[in-house]
This record gives C-alpha cells, sequence and structure tokens, in this order.
C-alpha cells in the first residue's frame, strides 16, 4: 500500500468509492478528487476524522510503514474456565449485585448503594431473552418467606429495571420505603393484584389509575439462582 488513496481503498473495502469516503469523512467531491486522483494528502481534522471512523493508525495512514491498527494488536487479558479452558469475556454480561433484600417488609432501596461484585450471565441469552439495554439490568437477594415455593429466602434475582409496566409476572416493587418481590396479575379496570406466594400474606389490590409515590414498580424478574 505505497500510496495515500491505496491506504484509504484498504480501509473502506468493498466500499472504497470517492463519493462513499468524501461523504463519511465530511469532504466535497472537489476536495476529495485532489487526494483520490492527485495524490494530496488531507488535512490534520480529516485525518483524525479517518482515525475516529476507522480506528486507524495516523502514522500508518501518513507513510504506510507499521501496522494499520497497532490498538488491536495489544495482548487482552485472559480468562480460563476451572479447567484452564480459554474463556471469551465478550460472551458475556457482567451485571453489578447489590447487597439489598428484597421480601414483605423488610426490602431495602437501591439508592446511592455500590455494587459489592458482578454476575456473569451469557450474552446472547441477555440479549435474546431479556433486553438489549443492559444498563437496566441489577442483582439483588431475596428476604423473608412471602414467596416461599416460588422464591426461597436467600435467593438471588434478576431484574430488568426497563420493565415497570405490570403485566401477569414477578416484580419488585417499592411500597413506602421497602423493596417487595410479589406476582403482579392485572385485571380489568386498572387494578393489580399484588399477589404472595404463601397463604399467610394477604392479596393487596394497586390501582393503577390513582397512582401515588407510596407504591413503584422498580422491575420484572427475569431470573433466579439458588443454592441447594
Amino acid at each position: 500500500m505505497d500510496t495515500f488513496k491505496d491506504r484509504l481503498a484498504f480501509l473502506w473495502k468493498d466500499e472504497a468509492r470517492q463519493a462513499k469516503i468524501a461523504a463519511d469523512i465530511d469532504m466535497t467531491i472537489a476536495g476529495f478528487s485532489r487526494i483520490w486522483n492527485e495524490g494530496g494528502l488531507p488535512k490534520s481534522e480529516t485525518l483524525k476524522k479517518i482515525k475516529q471512523l476507522k480506528g486507524c493508525s495516523i502514522d500508518w495512514l501518513l507513510t504506510g510503514e507499521g501496522s494499520p491498527f497497532p490498538d488491536s494488536e495489544a495482548p487482552k487479558a485472559t480468562a480460563t474456565d476451572t479447567l484452564g479452558n480459554p474463556v471469551d469475556i465478550d460472551e458475556f454480561v457482567f451485571v453489578p449485585r447489590y447487597d439489598i433484600q428484597a421480601a414483605a417488609g423488610h426490602g431495602q432501596l437501591v439508592g446511592d448503594e455500590q455494587p459489592i461484585f458482578a454476575m456473569a450471565f451469557r450474552r446472547y441469552w441477555i440479549e435474546n431473552y431479556v433486553t438489549r439495554d443492559i444498563k437496566n439490568l441489577s442483582v439483588i437477594s431475596v428476604k423473608g418467606d412471602s414467596m416461599e415455593g416460588v422464591l426461597n429466602d436467600g435467593d438471588t434475582i434478576l431484574i430488568n429495571h426497563g420493565q415497570t409496566t405490570p403485566r401477569d409476572g414477578l416484580y419488585v416493587l417499592r411500597l413506602n420505603e421497602n423493596l417487595l418481590v410479589k406476582r403482579l396479575q392485572l385485571i380489568p379496570g386498572g387494578i393489580v393484584n399484588v399477589i404472595s406466594a404463601n397463604e399467610a400474606y394477604p392479596t393487596f389490590e394497586i390501582d393503577l389509575k390513582n397512582p401515588t409515590d407510596d407504591v413503584a414498580i422498580i422491575g420484572r424478574v427475569e431470573w433466579f439462582g439458588r443454592s441447594i
């Protein structure tokens, strides 16, 4: 790749057409033609634009010497499984785990709480079956026996905070200053039944037509984990 034109063609590959490249780097066709056809070099701002778009080295872009993508050749930190086999960490989403519990009257709010560690979930599963907006995920634990048989004391739950419109399923709610995990059942008239699995805890209702500051849906429970 002796010429600047050759290096541009390498970067744009099958899209290496004058009009396409000129549009991508915010140049007029006339101005770009001096580079493409006459061997000229662009201004520094344009070189920076090309680097931003393609991730290439400006030194290589100007001279053709060295690697076009030196940053990509830096050694990556490697991870292994318990048998020493390599693991691609890009295949995982790391979700913050908070030292917070959701229960019947014994919960806490996330607020400014800092995560205690992160839990790894398969990226394919998260993005295809939970959400592509991974910033809306967190992990907390369950406390108490109000959902015994469905969610037990000490279970770990994955919450999707992007799902706050109630439908049938398990949700984490804020009731006053407590977090609860309950089954919600949407019934006609904008009423939501808040149901515990344990019959010792009575069902109560939320009227969606008359929202209050006392109750808020924090997110939907998408997964749980349990020690045997």
